[in-house]
Formats: structure tokens, C-alpha cells, sequence
């Protein structure tokens, strides 16, 4: 019986130890390439009597050429859940986050509006993330629209 509680707490151990390396390794594996950012996303704005700190998605946000690929932070998929493309993202207005929105969001975070295929997406990052941001979207190839307000 004893032999038995052992077993099973020494495997629900190793299944939280090999879960925590393998958001870890996941990680590691999107930082390699470099370009990445801490970015959380949320791409359905709140209704209307909804808290605005909803739907904030923590995440890390990779530039790969012409497209910022965003990951979710709590993960294992080896994929991003979302590939903007630099030409299709309009920018709308920068605001810094209201009410809820400071708890649900890194401290620090400048709230970015923009609109991305027909698509509203809002995305939180720092300012000096922001400014890499706004930067990578106004250095497109000559004979690109940039939309940036």
C-alpha cells in the first residue's frame, strides 16, 4: 500500500516536472531564431457589459520576415496561433490599458488597436517593443502599403 502512494505521487511528480520543462523547451525553441517579444494579444474586443480586462491572451510574438507570428505563453503547441502580415495590419491608436485591463496585462504595457483582414486585434507589449514594432511595420519593402495611424 505504501509502495503503491509512492508510485503514484513519484509519477504525478515527473508529469509536473516533464510538463514545466517542456513549456521550457517550447519556449527556447520559438526564442532561437531571435525577434521575439512578450506580447499579449486579445483578438475579440469585449462586448458591451463585459469586463475590458477580458480576453487578454499572455503570449511571445516573433518577427519572420514579412509576418509577426504570435504564440500563446501557456502552450504546447509547436505553431503559432496567429501570423499577421505586415502588409494587411492597419494600426489604429495607442492607449495605455484602463481599469481591468492593468491587471490582466504586463505592467508597463502600451495597448496597440489594429485591424488585421477585416479582423479587429488588439495587442499589449512595452514601449520599447511597441517602437520595434512601428519601426519593423514603416520599413516595408518600397511599393508596399503601410497603415500605420
Amino acid at each position: 500500500m505504501v509502495l503503491a502512494l509512492f508510485v503514484v505521487i513519484g509519477s504525478v511528480l515527473l508529469a509536473l516536472v516533464l510538463g514545466l520543462f517542456a513549456f521550457g523547451a517550447r519556449r527556447r525553441l520559438i526564442q532561437r531564431p531571435g525577434g521575439t517579444f512578450d506580447c499579449s494579444a486579445r483578438f475579440a474586443p469585449p462586448r458591451s457589459g463585459q469586463s475590458p480586462g477580458k480576453g487578454w491572451l499572455y503570449g511571445v510574438a516573433r518577427y519572420n520576415g514579412d509576418h509577426v507570428e504570435w504564440f500563446r505563453v501557456f502552450s504546447y503547441a509547436p505553431r503559432p496561433r496567429c501570423s499577421l502580415q505586415r502588409d494587411r495590419i492597419q494600426v489604429r491608436n495607442r492607449r495605455h490599458p484602463r481599469g481591468e485591463e492593468e491587471l490582466a496585462l504586463l505592467p508597463g504595457a502600451v495597448v496597440l488597436s489594429c485591424r488585421h483582414d477585416g479582423r479587429d486585434v488588439e495587442l499589449a507589449m512595452s514601449e520599447d517593443a511597441l517602437t520595434g514594432f512601428l519601426a519593423w511595420l514603416e520599413a516595408a519593402p518600397p511599393g508596399q502599403r503601410v497603415n500605420v495611424a
